[in-house]
């Protein structure tokens, strides 16, 4: 009726319009809680099948059903397919640029340990077989191709007594080493019955013998570090009296591959074991093909590559190293490394000369003065002499030099731990196995900058996490034997390295010279190896090194230090042929990676995150193609 109002009464308001009975301002927030949720479904479970087995996501592109990445070899199938994969377009970027294999003559190519270049340099005090790695317009640009006929080695244990002939295809070792029963052609094949000269008996009752003056089996003892200078009969020189800086990491190493640190794998000992690149063929190279940890270096100038209090155990087996020459300074770099309550074993010579000494061809006078020389430095640095017994002696380094530091005569001495508490950032260590998951000392003590005790068990429990991934998408990483030598080319506090610890295999643990804080004493105080690098030159070791590479955002750690390029091709040169590179990183840095990579022989897909498809951080996964330089009848 007109000029009639709205009734008012309780019943009619019940009839009310809905939009004039709700409050706006809930309508809004329940459409957000609703809208926040559907985004977190999405989040958190994606598009994500429930069964991951092989397969892989990638949010960038919609296309479900791309072919499948298989690369097949004789160490088995690696499937990188994925439901929708990340756009391989690559718009914007330069088409694929194929780098041409170098000749035959580089195979075994060592860039930094180069015998023409090193020629140009100084002989004194053996600097020229330092390290000395070329300069930018003198980098190679090819890919460093497997001598004719490579073939993958043998699964671990069965690669510790055999190599191919046709990977490390020199005799000059049989030769030289016929009367020590430590190498022997068979065919073709290399067999290492484990001799030397001094393991007449094998180099598992050289171990025993150990073992009955030290324990080697009660965890106690987990790092050890083999110091020598292989065949090449050259003594080690003066170090450097100056302090170490992260400028100045110079990856040097040692000998000792006679099979010590081989069999001592057996008995849950991780060896870090380097020798010179020499005329001979270095045994280095027979090392790794074996699957046991070694590197490429000399002790000349420049002090080891290791941090303080690193090693459990140091040992010189006829390692030719002058220990009493310049004050002992070769000692006292040997005490720096050694962790408070580490032992040092000598065996060889000058050690039970009285035996030896015509068979040596040195007088007894000699060896007596050399002998007696060591041990004079040996208590200089207050070690105590536990055992001399045969042709072994050790020597064990104090908890604390606090009532030696005073007495002390030599010039040049290390830093000595202050405090009197073995607990302390100098302590002591749990023992093996406990050790790899417990809080570092360095940690505990606030000694690393930044990095607390939670950061440390997040980052442990973290790497599970992704370890678990990447077997997930990377089949044969969960398979025994397939993978044996691994790097990880960023470590941090070796968490990659720590979650694989079950697995019959072991890690090179890095810490850039580049990175802002220095961790590889707490991957030391793990029970894990390692040593600094600098990306931005070649690592010290030979092609074909490693069967998986582990690059956890190397590339953007180096983007404005170095060419892109020429870090992966020094990955490919160390990487075998169809071995497994994992590339954690941003997806932007991932696409120029991958269109650099196309062109190097490698197969290649980007692979989600494993938290799901919507982080940037993204994987690139690897695959090496098998190649080989053509052989004679081809050529």
């Amino acid at each position: 009726m007109a000029g009639a109002t709205t009734p008012s009464s309780g019943v009619w308001k019940l009839y009310q319009p809905y939009w004039k009975r709700t409050n706006l301002l809930q309508l809004g927030v329940v459409a957000l809680l609703c809208s926040a949720c559907y985004f977190f479904g999405i989040y958190h479970y994606g598009d994500v099948s429930a069964s991951f087995n092989s397969t892989v996501l990638s949010a960038v592109s919609c296309d479900r059903n791309p072919p499948a990445t298989t690369i097949t070899g004789g160490a088995g199938t690696l499937d990188f397919s994925v439901h929708h994969g990340a756009d391989q377009s690559l718009a914007g970027f330069p088409a694929v640029r194929e780098f041409p294999a170098c000749d035959v003559k580089y195979s075994e190519y060592t860039p930094c340990e180069d015998r023409t270049r090193s020629l140009r340099f100084d002989r004194k005090r053996l600097i020229y077989r330092e390290r000395h790695c070329p300069e930018k317009g003198e980098l190679l640009k090819c890919l460093i191709p497997a001598p004719p006929g490579y073939k993958n080695p043998l699964p671990w244990p069965a690669s510790r007594d055999t190599a191919w002939f046709a990977n490390v295809p020199h005799k000059e070792l049989t030769v030289r080493k016929a009367g020590q029963n430590w190498i022997h052609v068979d065919g073709d094949k290399f067999r290492f019955p484990g001799g030397g000269t001094m393991f007449p008996n094998g180099a598992d009752a050289y171990i025993d013998d150990i073992d009955q003056l030290i324990s080697l089996s009660d965890g106690s003892i987990r790092t050890a570090v083999d110091t020598g200078c292989g065949v090449s009969g050259s003594f080690f020189v003066l170090l450097s009296p100056v302090p170490i800086l992260p400028t100045c990491f110079a990856v040097l190493n040692d000998g000792g591959q006679r099979g010590w640190g081989a069999y001592l794998l057996s008995r849950n000992v991780l060896t870090m074991s380097f020798a010179p690149k020499d005329s001979h063929e270095a045994q280095v190279q027979f090392a790794l093909e074996r699957g046991v940890p070694a590197m490429l270096g000399v002790l000349a100038s420049i002090r080891l590559p290791y941090p303080s209090r690193a090693f459990d155990m140091a040992h010189c087996s006829r390692c030719l190293i002058q220990w009493h020459l310049y004050d002992g300074q070769y000692l006292m770099e040997i005490d720096r490394i050694l962790r408070p309550g580490g032992y040092w074993i000598l065996s060889g010579p000058p050690i039970n000369w009285k035996q030896h000494w015509k068979g040596w061809n040195r007088t007894e006078e000699d060896l007596g003065e050399v002998q007696s020389a060591i041990e004079a430095v040996a208590r200089s640095l207050c070690w105590n002499k536990l055992k001399e017994k045969g042709d072994i002696a050790i020597w064990q380094k104090p908890v604390n030099h606090i009532n030696c530091k005073a007495n002390r005569k030599i010039i040049r001495s290390p830093h000595f731990c202050q405090s009197q508490d073995p607990d302390s950032a100098c302590g002591a260590l749990k023992r093996w196995p406990e050790r790899l998951t417990a809080v570092p000392p360095r940690i505990a003590s606030g000694s690393v900058v930044g990095v607390t005790a939670e950061m440390f068990l997040q980052d442990t429990e973290l790497w599970k996490k992704r370890v678990g991934y990447y077997k997930k998408v990377i089949n044969q990483l969960g398979q025994a034997g397939r993978y044996r030598n691994l790097l990880d080319m960023n470590a941090n506090f070796g968490g990659f390295a720590a979650a694989l610890i079950d697995d019959p295999l072991w890690a090179m643990n890095i810490v850039p010279t580049a990175s802002q804080v220095n961790t590889l004493g707490v991957i030391y105080e793990r029970g894990l190896i390692g040593t600094y690098q600098d990306w931005c030159e070649a690592m010290s070791t030979y092609p074909r090194t490693y069967d998986l590479l582990h690059a956890d955002s190397v590339f953007t750690l180096y983007k404005d230090r170095c060419e892109m390029e020429d870090i992966l091709l020094e990955m490919d040169r160390i990487l075998r042929p169809e071995g497994t590179v994992i590339i954690r990183d941003d997806v932007d840095i991932l696409v120029k990676i991958k269109s650099i990579a196309d062109g190097m022989r490698w197969n290649s897909r980007i692979a989600d995150h494993e938290d799901g498809p919507l982080l940037r951080e993204k994987l690139l996964l690897v695959v090496k193609t098998y190649w080989t330089a053509p052989g004679p009848d081809r050529q």
